[in-house]
């Protein structure tokens, strides 16, 4: 009988996270039904989105989560021993699945490019980059477009794509040495909102005439200012709101209607779960990419399944440099 471990949580999640709110616990898996795969992770994600999922879970709960993991034992003819695939099974070592709700690694995956990118620019960040910018922003050569937290997982694929795309791209980032890298992507504009003494006048500054989308990462009173300085038609692509997710008190804006009426502007929140007729398209489009040079990547790698706790609490202090990355 496999030994596997797993992250559940060990005080409900409110407020800002601390060690107290994970346990780590060993289990017992039972021997496969036909039909069946064992899996074990090779690598693990932590994103954002995590802290909002897990809200409403009770104490003991497995912690959510995606994986890239290899079968190493198998009763299902389509899933060998040694494929690679990515799954769902929340923050575990090893999995049973009956094949369902599990993707294999593409045969034609870029040899040269790590198995990880698919938890990351191949994967879900990439892919509501994507979604966001083409689906709901509906980009157009020639437009201004705005990325907050711009050095992120999700933020740094949107603004190169809308830089591909022919677009100008301003952004935002939390340091000096996240403004040095978002520049070297290609965005035109970058600062740090913690140094700039007046965000409004500062985006008025980079975007006179305003800004057609807003790719939305951060939410809160930036998001507030953000949707003041949109133009006319402008749309606001609401993928996340990091700044927010451990606030335990309702928070009180100013009234944004009457901007959002009378410049007809769009507010679409969206995830990209609700889109995965999609997926093929995406991640065709960002391999390519990649593959011609166009698209960066970068990742921060926490080597250790014990050290998970550590690397997603770190997301909400910006300390990460790229897409946060388990390796096992």
């Amino acid at each position: 009988m496999v030994q596997g471990k797993r992250w559940v949580i060990g005080k409900p999640f409110e407020g800002s996270l601390t060690d107290a709110n994970f346990h780590l616990e060993e289990f017992s898996l039972p021997n496969l039904n036909d039909g069946e795969i064992l899996v074990e992770a090779v690598y693990l994600t932590v994103d954002p989105y995590m802290r909002m999922a897990m809200i409403s879970r009770p104490a003991g709960d497995t912690i959510a989560g995606e994986q890239v993991a290899k079968v190493v034992e198998s009763k299902n003819a389509e899933y060998p021993v040694g494929t690679h695939i990515v799954t769902s099974p929340g923050w575990v070592t090893h999995s049973i699945s009956n094949g369902e709700g599990i993707s294999k690694i593409d045969p034609n995956y870029p040899k040269d490019l790590p198995l990880s990118l698919a938890l990351g620019t191949l994967g879900m960040t990439g892919r509501s980059a994507y979604i966001g910018m083409t689906e709901i922003g509906q980009i157009k050569a020639g437009e201004t477009v705005f990325v907050s937290g711009a050095a992120g997982a999700v933020g740094s694929v949107a603004g190169q794509m809308a830089k591909i795309m022919g677009c100008r791209v301003l952004g935002s980032a939390g340091s000096d040495e996240k403004v040095a890298y978002v520049k070297e992507l290609g965005f035109d504009e970058v600062f740090n909102y913690n140094k700039v003494k007046d965000i409004d006048a500062t985006i008025k500054g980079l975007a006179p005439n305003g800004i057609d989308v807003y790719f939305d990462n951060v939410g809160g009173d930036f998001s507030m200012m953000m949707i003041k300085n949109m133009r006319i038609y402008g749309r606001v692509v609401v993928c996340g709101a990091i700044s927010e997710y451990n606030l335990t008190d309702p928070q009180k804006y100013p009234s944004i209607f009457c901007h959002l009426l009378f410049n007809s502007i769009k507010v679409h929140g969206f995830t990209n779960f609700h889109y995965t007729q999609l997926y093929p398209k995406a991640i065709a489009q960002l391999s390519e990419w990649i593959q011609k040079g166009q698209l960066k990547y970068r990742e921060d790698v926490t080597e250790g399944f014990q050290n998970m706790p550590k690397a997603f609490m770190a997301l909400f202090l910006g300390a990460n440099k790229g897409k946060a990355i388990i390796k096992m």
